[in-house]
């Protein structure tokens, strides 16, 4: 795979990875009513994923459809695993086996919540663990329990989601922070350009989700403007391709994980590491980012 890696504290990984969230099912995620995915071609994808060079899958228990549960994909498709592959879970949301969300775990369900993802996954361990923040103003006393889980030996590594800078501060006074995963893309929330900044002079890697996202929409496939499909045509890549190697360019600690289910879009979302954009090009794209064209 063409690009640079970073460390999740002593985990190394390629900058673009997997995200599991719609392995479970076809179109939206969370939708009740969609279909859930063929399991052939979901392990399809995973194998695939693995062999193309990507050592770096996000995931959660929490991702589920009627039929299927991704962290039981990736378990069936990639067990034993490989040595250098990095999962990436997450815990604070739950949901009822018929896909209603619950409140956010308090501390002391955290560690249910972990074990939970251990069982799915067929692990001793969990490589990072992400708390998902939801309504929450103060995590401190989320991140001290899952940093004594830390300190047992259950997770490696611990990370936040869907933040705001307040909340990296009062973990980090807690416990070391590897990653902070946030919505952000190319017209998709540049409100987080100084967040994602503050990670890199921290050390902490920025992990955007919905990276493919534009200014309007929430997921899934973008609105596809003027700059964004004449720089692709330019290249001859796909709108999707430009939009991942712009997010990559913000910085050597940007990761990105697309999620997909279908093996071309796998492929040219992992060939996008190696699509290099030229100065001008990333001038014209930041102010498509920033409202201006």
């Amino acid at each position: 795979m063409a690009g640079v890696t970073w460390r999740l504290g002593d985990l190394t990984v390629n900058r673009i990875g997997f995200g599991a969230m719609r392995l479970p099912q076809e179109g939206t995620a969370f939708d009740p009513r969609a279909r859930p995915r063929s399991r052939a071609q979901a392990v399809e994808v995973l194998r695939k994923a693995i062999e193309l060079g990507v050592n770096h899958v996000d995931t959660a228990a929490f991702y589920f459809s009627a039929t299927r549960s991704a962290n039981e994909l990736i378990n069936s498709a990639l067990a034993p695993y490989p040595e250098d592959l990095v999962i990436v879970t997450k815990v604070g949301p739950g949901r009822t086996p018929q896909g209603e969300w619950l409140p956010l775990a308090r501390p002391g369900q955290l560690r249910g919540q972990v074990e939970e993802n251990l069982r799915q996954l067929g692990r001793d361990h969990l490589d990072v663990v992400n708390l998902r923040v939801s309504g929450l103003d103060d995590v401190t006393d989320h991140f001290a329990a899952l940093a004594r889980l830390r300190e047992q030996g259950l997770v490696r590594h611990l990370g936040l989601s869907n933040v705001k800078p307040h909340h990296l501060d009062q973990a980090q006074r807690v416990a070391p922070v590897v990653c902070v995963q946030n919505s952000y893309g190319l017209g998709h929330h540049p409100e987080q350009d100084d967040f994602l900044g503050v990670c890199g002079e921290r050390g902490v890697a920025f992990v955007p989700f919905f990276a493919l996202a534009g200014a309007n929409q929430e997921a899934g496939t973008s609105t596809e403007d003027d700059e964004v499909t004449a720089i692709a045509e330019g290249h001859g890549v796909s709108a999707a391709q430009v939009r991942l190697a712009w997010t990559l360019a913000r910085g050597p600690h940007v990761l990105v994980i697309p999620g997909t289910g279908d093996p071309d879009h796998l492929r040219q979302n992992v060939e996008a590491g190696g699509l290099v954009l030229t100065p001008e090009e990333l001038t014209r794209l930041d102010a498509v980012h920033l409202g201006g064209s």
